[in-house]
């Protein structure tokens, strides 16, 4: 049975009997001594597909779940569903927006490296890989030295994302995020 500081986003666990679908991490580490570090949880319902809040201390403990988990690349948009196309028998798997809350600004057509999960022949969520290429389509232009300091500037990306870049990055570079934190990691 994992505990939540093990869990990750994209994760499905049984929690008060219900399987749901990990959405949304925040950890939050209180200031106090000896206080526990809190992990709060946005998680979906894989059947009723309702949402619920929960915050778990590092060492509680949720359930195991009997799950597939499939390669995968991400394929299309078609207006309400973002589409997944399995890579060994071609099956495509759709969500919606709301079932991929958080993971959308790193989608660019094509991505591969995602891990979709089956519950009883059911897609309940995708795991992305830990790090995506995306194009800066806007950022402040490059200052002259800005090699020699490390100061940041905001950058933002194809899928919308906003990050920190230092200042020697242009616009037109493509850059690699970590899909875990939304920060820039180098230059792809």
């Amino acid at each position: 049975m994992p505990k939540a500081s093990e869990v990750k986003r994209g994760e499905v666990v049984r929690h008060k009997e219900n399987v749901y679908a990990v959405r949304k991490i925040e950890i939050r580490t209180p200031s106090s001594r000896g206080s526990n570090t809190l992990y709060r949880m946005k998680l979906q319902d894989v059947q009723t597909r309702q949402n619920i809040d929960e915050t778990f201390k590092g060492e509680d403990t949720l359930g195991d779940v009997d799950f597939i988990r499939r390669q995968a690349s991400y394929s299309y948009f078609d207006g309400e569903l973002y589409v997944f196309m399995d890579d060994e028998d071609y099956s495509q798997y759709a969500f919606n927006e709301t079932d991929l809350e958080g993971q959308l600004e790193y989608l660019s057509e094509g991505l591969g490296g995602i891990f979709v999960t089956l519950i009883d022949g059911v897609a309940a969520g995708i795991q992305l890989p830990p790090s995506v290429d995306l194009e800066i389509v806007e950022t402040a232009p490059m200052l002259k030295g800005g090699t020699a300091t490390k100061r940041s500037k905001p950058a933002t990306l194809a899928g919308g994302l906003e990050v920190l870049v230092p200042e020697f990055i242009e616009t037109g570079e493509v850059i690699k995020v970590n899909t875990e934190t939304g920060e820039y990691m180098s230059r792809a």
